[in-house]
């Protein structure tokens, strides 16, 4: 008897269609307000909403400006307000946006300079405000600074951050207070202040605590939602409340 082989069935091929994007577009040398302009874009389901965006810029308006650079989910240049949620644009997946229009405008709580571009200097002045580096005293080690798993997993959620500040534009609360450092640099200091290595825990702590920075925190968790590298922000605020209330880190 002579077998056969059954070839499988070819999958079924994946056709691009036709979505509108719906970008809040902001020119600064003739516009006063933003507003929203409508762009028929065809993509496939697997493409990226970066993806809609370098099509649109590419092949339709070639003034449309963004910010974007590793196209991967590491640098975090390209975050926007997608469908009314803080998202990477290389992250989220036209198929995962449903089959309305899709909406795109800039990060709120920053200054608008141009299009879907914010100008990103109040959120690094806030993170360098918190000394985001290891602080030690003496003299240079002659070796590495030894650390264990275990005092190492303390902190090790929240060196995953990008500084994409998905995070910090998501909170209503910096949206109209100035003094609120933001969930992103409250991560950063975070991740020094439960740094076993680290000396400089108290004086960060102080700084968080001068300008009511952390206790501005009204735990909405919008924070922990809006941050694509799964970092649980909230609980790590909780962490630095307790961290100043008993010293303890």
């Amino acid at each position: 008897m002579t077998a056969t082989l059954e070839t499988a069935p070819a999958p079924a091929r994946i056709e691009p269609s036709d979505v509108t994007v719906r970008i809040r577009r902001f020119l600064p040398d003739v516009d006063s307000e933003p507003h929203w302009e409508d762009y028929v874009v065809s993509v496939y389901p697997t493409d990226r909403v970066l993806d809609a965006l370098m099509k649109i810029k590419g092949e339709q308006d070639g003034t449309l400006t963004f910010r974007r650079s590793c196209g991967h989910g590491i640098c975090g240049s390209d975050a926007m307000l997608i469908n009314g949620r803080n998202r990477l644009a290389c992250k989220t997946l036209i198929k995962d946006l449903g089959s309305g229009d899709i909406t795109v405008e800039a990060i709120k709580g920053l200054p608008l300079e141009k299009d879907l571009v914010v100008d990103m200097e109040p959120f690094f002045a806030a993170y360098r405000a918190v000394k985001p580096f290891l602080i030690t005293g003496g003299h240079e080690p002659t070796r590495e600074r030894i650390q264990s798993p275990e005092d190492r997993a303390v902190f090790d959620d929240t060196t995953k951050c990008i500084l994409c500040a998905a995070c910090t534009t998501s909170c209503p609360v910096y949206w109209t207070d100035d003094q609120y450092f933001g969930p992103a640099a409250i991560v950063a200091a975070h991740r020094f202040i439960f740094d076993s290595r680290d000396e400089g825990a108290e004086t960060r702590l102080e700084i968080l605590n001068e300008r009511e920075g952390v206790w501005r925190c009204r735990t909405t968790f919008n924070c922990s939602s809006a941050c694509p590298r799964g970092i649980e922000v909230t609980k790590a605020i909780q962490q630095v409340k307790r961290a100043l209330i008993f010293r303890r880190f």
